[in-house]
């Protein structure tokens, strides 16, 4: 079996995540902030622990700015609702996940103003096009860090400065890229961060937040939803204090347990390290595709310009085919079709069949990508 659909979910996790799981289930179990006995003050010396190791990785100065949710989607629309109000203005790119473009489009629905940057076939996008594209009203530039289908990267720091320069703040989708590429808030001047904890974090699935910069006034940043957490029990109205506003409800430790592992296992191992391993994987991957004459590869085919996610086309066979029998004949497991991701498929003209996608993550290898080339050379060999 070979896994490659990293770029959905990780897997497997590091070292440690699932014990770190099974621990807490079985010998902490509590709820975090709604008591005093022992267990729960573990409980939440775990979230608070996993706050810290969230903080450290992506810079963030102050680890109660990170306010947890199920995931990215979570996150983008706690900003997103959050912020923006009828009458204001929000740039984004073309090749934006739904997890991005939904909220947008139902709060364009209700009056807020959306436009929408071309990228480049190749998924790039040119820093000048943001700015242009920046009006009065502007409040918000919301983009992904790198494409799910095609793993372009974004310039996060140059629009980051763009953003500081004309007062906007600038929303980053780090959903591909948390974990598997450098990501340096302070440095890249990113006022929120949406990361998920199941991808490159190495954590479960049903965890990741938001990361709130100091240029974020959270009195101008409306909860997603209301209730008890723990704290001002006296009172019936929401807490107004970083991270209690964002967070009501029982969080989800044991995961979070997980999530602080992997977190760590990223730390000591180097994201600078792991980004090596996935270059080089992508590099061989892409120009193997590359070789093989019916297969159409997609992006910039440049894998130091991406994440270690690798779309293309068999020529004459659908995706779903192309899937079905590299799960079936040879035990590659992959993701076809649009990815959740439309507006990308447009851009890359793959829409509305889509794309075979391979997303390689930490634990592949290259005797994998081997194998993988040579399941693709003998499907296209079928159709030329």
């Amino acid at each position: 079996m070979i896994y490659f659909d990293n770029a959905a979910t990780s897997w497997p996790k590091p070292p440690g995540v699932a014990e770190a799981m099974t621990r807490f289930l079985e010998q902490v179990g509590a709820n975090p902030g709604r008591a005093a006995h022992r267990r729960a003050v573990e409980s939440g010396r775990i979230v608070y622990g996993a706050r810290e190791a969230v903080a450290e990785l992506f810079n963030a100065p102050d680890p109660l700015r990170v306010v947890w949710g199920k995931n990215v989607t979570e996150a983008l629309n706690l900003a997103l609702c959050g912020l923006l109000r009828p009458g204001d203005h929000v740039v984004t790119s073309s090749t934006e996940h739904n997890s991005m473009m939904r909220p947008l489009r139902a709060l364009e629905r209700e009056g807020v103003e959306v436009t929408v940057v071309q990228c480049t076939p190749q998924g790039q996008l040119d820093p000048a096009g943001v700015a242009a594209a920046i009006r009065p009203n502007t409040r918000l530039v919301a983009l992904n860090h790198a494409s799910n289908v095609v793993g372009t990267l974004l310039p996060a720091a140059e629009v980051g400065a763009i953003c500081r320069q004309r007062d906007v703040l600038l929303l980053v989708d780090a959903a591909q890229t948390g974990g598997a590429y450098p990501v340096d808030v302070q440095a890249n001047q990113i006022d929120l961060l949406a990361f998920t904890g199941h991808k490159s974090l190495g954590g479960p699935m049903g965890t990741g937040g938001l990361i709130v910069g100091g240029r974020v006034d959270e009195a101008q940043l409306e909860p997603l939803m209301r209730g008890g957490t723990g704290s001002r029990s006296e009172h019936e109205l929401q807490p107004d204090f970083m991270p209690d506003r964002y967070e009501s409800g029982t969080p989800n430790v044991v995961g979070l347990a997980g999530l602080a592992v992997g977190v760590r296992w990223l730390l000591a191992r180097g994201v600078d390290a792991i980004r090596a391993h996935e270059v080089a994987l992508a590099r061989a991957l892409i120009a193997g595709l590359q070789a093989i004459p019916a297969v159409i590869v997609y992006g910039t085919l440049d894998a130091g310009l991406q994440t270690a996610t690798v779309a293309f086309n068999v020529a004459g066979m659908a995706p779903s085919e192309a899937g079905l029998r590299l799960d079936d004949e040879y035990g590659i497991m992959c993701r076809v079709g649009l990815h959740c991701a439309p507006a990308a498929h447009k851009t890359i003209g793959t829409f509305p069949g889509g794309t075979v996608r391979f997303g390689l993550g930490a634990f592949n290898s290259m005797d994998e990508v081997e194998v993988a080339l040579a399941a693709v050379r003998e499907l296209a060999g079928e159709v030329q």
